[in-house]
């Protein structure tokens, strides 16, 4: 059974955050030789729902 699916709102200064914030997760990850896939998922996911935004 798959989870239920959560959806977040974001006004455009909560989605540079977060945006920015994963970057440089995924930039410390990089440094220290660890995988970025889930990362990048998330990543991928915010960018699509950014076009998706109503307001």
């Amino acid at each position: 059974m798959k989870p239920p699916k959560r959806i977040v709102v974001l006004s455009s200064a909560e989605y540079g955050l977060a945006f920015n914030g994963m970057l440089r997760f995924r930039n410390k990850l990089i440094q220290q030789g660890r995988y970025t896939d889930a990362v990048d998922e998330l990543l991928i996911k915010l960018q699509k729902a950014r076009r998706y935004r109503h307001g």
